[in-house]
């Protein structure tokens, strides 16, 4: 008999360890034991240390019947150290919350979180007949303490260690704990506490370890959330280094080469996870060529100091509506889905400000106001938004509606292929030339993706100027080209030529510039890019002046 209960013995503890082992690792309290063999009713042999991983294949559940062997019904009366109970959850099934800290000692599944399996039949590489499924199977449906991955395998053909195999008593541990707080202590056989016991003393050196692992995580997250910033706010910045330089020898424009920054600072707050209130602070120094009318993407002054560049807050009306209503800082364009051109981005896409479809530039500048874009299919979008300049000035002539203004209404086409876009902006501004000068302008933008790497687009504005002498007009028009991710992931080859706007006066006689510009974009890192370019513009002023030709490289950095 004390044969037969020896065997049982050696065999149980292993069989159950090998079933937790597979598991994925939920990390517990630690659980530390300074029993005696006597308590099991049967002398035990100490484990050899070396030992690191079971071979399933060895282990066979036992022939020969088990003796019943006398131990304390509850797992508080063995003479070891238990994991403090933890109060039973209304769901029985005990959830293991991560695979991050055991996965760390194992290079397969390292990304993979752990989902609770009910069945063990969710578990889709391990068959009926295998001892695994059983052994599985039996600890699954009576305690519930073994979680599969995600993708509903077991991984029972690998080799473990023994952190992961400890991790995995640490589960076993925990629920027979809860089954016992829980007054269940009649559901726990005393064969299954015996061997909870035998498997502590032997891995009580992994079970320390993994305690104190646990431990410094704790403390360097308590840490972490006592010096965060803010539980709701996220920072997102930009930089841009600028170096430019004219490389004609025309003295009649200034020419020196000039550096100059511009940074931006987004602080974007979420109350729902689904809306955002963005407050940008910016400062630049760029100024442009007095032979570029047109201008770098990214130019501006703020005499060096930190200015309020917009404040926002977009948030979902149902499901296919957005709705932004903004305090400072925005112009037509920020209430539509898209303005469809690859190349419209200050510290992305093209250099000079031409990249930016001219339809949306013709207006009385950014303010307060509000918007909405509503989607009206999959691809579709009716987007629109009205800013007033000075909507925080009482006086006769400003105001919300009385002042300078500027209203926009866009229908938006978005799919993989092709985009597009039809413009229209009504603004009213006295600096027009008199009190009731107003513009509308009518474009069209469209971008076709050929093949996956080669975009071809373009587009044409028209501006009809009202209420100035003689009244006026505007043209514009671009074509672009696109080579996104050419020699890397992230680049882009950018092309643009077209020419920018230009207004006639009946009566008139003016010339038309014509710009054409190359830059390449080149991703060092995910976090910083360089873009050298070139811009060559043919009489620049519209007086037959001669043509002029700048350099620049920007280098900008993401955080």
């Amino acid at each position: 008999m004390s044969k037969i209960l020896w065997k049982s013995l050696l065999v149980t503890p292993a069989v159950l360890g090998a079933a937790l082992a597979v598991s994925t690792p939920a990390i517990a309290t630690e659980a530390q034991t300074s029993s005696e063999s006597e308590a099991l009713g049967a002398e035990v042999l100490a484990v050899e240390p070396e030992v690191s991983t079971l071979d399933l294949v060895e282990l066979e559940p036992a022939v020969e019947p088990v003796a019943e062997v006398e131990v304390p019904v509850e797992l508080a009366q063995v003479p070891v150290e238990q994991p403090a109970p933890v109060a039973a959850p209304a769901n029985t099934m005990t959830t293991v919350d991560s695979l991050e800290q055991i996965m760390e000692y194992s290079s397969e599944g390292s990304d993979n979180s752990l989902n609770q399996v009910t069945s063990i039949s969710q578990l889709s590489d391990v068959q009926p007949t295998d001892w695994a499924f059983q052994a599985l199977q039996s600890l699954v449906e009576r305690y519930g303490v073994i979680a599969g991955y995600p993708d509903g395998t077991y991984r029972g053909n690998r080799a473990m260690t023994r952190f992961e195999f400890a991790a995995g008593l640490n589960a076993a541990l925990d629920r027979v704990n809860e089954l016992i707080a829980a007054g269940l202590a009649d559901a726990v056989s005393r064969e299954d506490l015996a061997t909870l016991q035998r498997l502590q003393e032997e891995f009580a050196a992994e079970l320390a370890t993994l305690r104190g692992r646990v431990d410094a995580l704790e403390a360097r997250t308590a840490e972490l959330e006592a010096n965060q910033f803010s539980t709701t706010t996220k920072l997102r910045g930009e930089t841009i280094f600028n170096v430019a330089g004219v490389l004609d020898e025309d003295e009649a424009f200034d020419s020196q080469i000039t550096f100059g920054y511009r940074v931006r600072l987004n602080f974007d707050t979420s109350f729902t996870g689904e809306d955002r209130l963005r407050t940008r602070f910016q400062v630049r120094n760029i100024e442009n060529f007095d032979s570029d009318p047109i201008g770098f993407s990214f130019s501006g002054d703020s005499d060096g100091v930190f200015e309020l560049d917009d404040l926002v807050y977009t948030f979902p009306l149902g499901e296919r509506v957005e709705i932004a209503i903004a305090a400072t800082g925005f112009a037509v364009d920020d209430f539509v889905a898209s303005t469809i051109s690859p190349l419209d981005s200050s510290g992305q896409g093209s250099l000079s400000d031409f990249g930016f479809p001219r339809q949306y530039a013709f207006n009385t500048g950014s303010g307060a106001g509000a918007g909405a874009i509503i989607q009206l299919t999959d691809n579709l979008s009716l987007d629109g938004g009205y800013v007033a300049d000075d909507a925080n000035s009482p006086d006769a002539g400003s105001g919300l509606f009385n002042g300078p203004y500027s209203a926009i209404g866009q229908l938006t086409w978005l799919s993989d292929a092709f985009d597009a876009a039809i413009t229209y902006v009504h603004s009213y501004d006295p600096a027009f030339g008199s009190d009731n000068a107003a513009a509308n302008t009518y474009g069209g933008q469209v971008n076709f993706r050929l093949i996956p790497g080669i975009e071809i687009g373009g587009g044409i504005a028209y501006t009809d100027i009202a209420g100035v002498p003689g009244d006026a007009e505007s043209w514009s028009y671009q074509g672009t080209l696109a080579f996104p991710d050419l020699g890397g992931e992230g680049n882009l080859l950018g092309i643009l030529a077209g020419v920018p706007t230009y207004t006639a006066v009946p009566g008139t006689d003016i010339e038309t510039s014509f710009l054409v510009e190359g830059f390449y974009r080149y991703r060092l890192t995910d976090n910083i890019s360089i873009t050298p370019g070139v811009i060559w513009i043919e009489d620049p002023l519209g007086d037959d002046t001669d043509s002029t030709i700048i350099g620049a490289l920007r280098t900008t950095f993401t955080f």
